[in-house]
């Protein structure tokens, strides 16, 4: 009987077909795990793409690694599919967001993960990695450059003006309808106006744009100046007595400063101090930055004289006067006839008032103004090729966003 059993071929299909459906169930189990992670891995992808794409039109030289990393997250989570949250969770956990490279050209690099748990009980989990890198340039030169995200007026060119800034863009950061607005008989000559909102008198005859008309809706532009660092404070330096004085470089501390002031070339740290010459005095210095720190004020009234220059080459080579982060105390530079300004004029964090003359308009010098807003009155002309009067530094409207990998 036994040996009937083994000879026996009844039932071989059935054991056939059962040890075959193993591999078989095998094969279509990892069929499955490859083109959910497929999926999964393509939503991870294009999550990215998308999120790298939003922190590009967003991202500003200042933000810390955290706020990169925080901000792309915010896009990256709005881009992965609500309805599975819980899957992608870990997505999240694991995603990463870094900025580097300086104004010519910042890199946004992303990635993360995704897990999906294999079809086969006890089989490890299938685990797709993906990133994505997008490039930020900087789009055309600009002269001028306001701050502020939502405030009218940004730019403001009003009275008898005439500003001539050709090859070069007046900028504005504001989303508001006139971020950049000419007013009154003031005319205006550009390469262009780029604004994130709109702009408000910017017409022919009054306006003159080589671009023919402003570029509105744009991205915000770049802070030139964001990771310039002021050096560390020293001893406060006594000061000289009279009207007519002359300093070196170095700190100073709770102090008005007037009369006919002149600074030798360096780098001055101003503490708590006034600069305002004052009826028919002056302000010159040539090669010269001055850091308005701790609520240091400059103003240049109109019968005040001004002669500055920048240092060309250096840690702040291009700039004349910056003011501090959190200054918030108006900057007025109102020079008489014969008046010359150039380098940078930065105040973050407050309004600038510039009036140019007649004298500044023929000469044309390499000015450029950046500031929480900027106003311009009176007569100037701003050259655009000032390479090596800037010592190299640079500043650009708008920006172009582009997906490299």
């Amino acid at each position: 009987m036994i040996g009937r059993f083994w000879a026996s071929t009844r039932g071989n299909f059935a054991l056939a077909t059962a040890i075959a459906a193993v591999p078989l169930m095998l094969v279509v189990a990892g069929a499955v795990d490859v083109a959910g992670t497929s999926d999964d891995a393509a939503q991870l992808q294009n999550s990215l793409d998308a999120a790298g794409l939003a922190v590009g039109t967003k991202y500003q030289p200042s933000m810390s690694a955290g706020d990169v990393r925080q901000l792309g997250l915010t896009f990256f989570a709005a881009n992965m599919s609500a309805a599975d949250a819980g899957e992608y969770s870990g997505s999240l956990a694991a995603f990463q967001a870094t900025a580097s490279g300086n104004p010519s050209a910042y890199t946004i690099s992303l990635s993360s993960s995704i897990t999906r748990p294999a079809f086969v009980s006890g089989a490890p989990a299938w685990q797709a990695i993906r990133s994505a890198s997008i490039q930020v340039k900087p789009g055309a030169q600009a002269c001028v450059l306001a701050l502020d995200p939502h405030v009218g007026a940004a730019v403001n060119l009003q009275g008898s003006t005439n500003v001539s800034m050709n090859g070069c863009v007046i900028a504005a950061n504001s989303d508001a309808a006139d971020a950049v607005n000419r007013g009154g008989s003031a005319i205006v000559s550009a390469g262009c106006v780029s604004t994130v909102g709109s702009t408000s008198g910017i017409t022919p005859p009054n306006a003159t744009l080589s671009c023919d008309a402003p570029l509105t809706n744009q991205y915000a532009s770049f802070d030139p100046l964001a990771n310039v660092t002021p050096p560390a404070y020293g001893l406060c330096q006594s000061m000289p007595n009279g009207k007519t004085i002359t300093l070196s470089q170095g700190t100073y501390c709770d102090k008005t400063l007037s009369g006919k002031i002149t600074l030798n070339p360096g780098v001055y740290l101003m503490r708590n101090v006034t600069i305002k010459p004052g009826g028919n005095g002056s302000l010159t210095g040539h090669g010269v930055t001055i850091f308005l720190m701790e609520g240091s004020q400059l103003y240049i009234n109109a019968n005040d004289q001004v002669d500055l220059s920048p240092p060309t080459s250096g840690p702040y080579a291009g700039i004349t006067i910056f003011q501090d982060h959190g200054n918030t105390s108006a900057l007025t530079i109102n020079g008489g006839s014969g008046s010359v300004v150039s380098g940078f004029i930065y105040a973050p964090d407050a309004p600038i008032s510039y009036a140019g003359n007649s004298d500044m308009n023929a000469q044309g010098s390499c000015l450029r103004l950046v500031g929480k807003t900027v106003e311009m009155t009176g007569n100037s002309a701003v050259k655009s090729d000032c390479t090596a009067e800037l010592g190299n530094r640079e500043m650009y409207a708008g920006r172009m966003i582009t997906l490299v990998k």
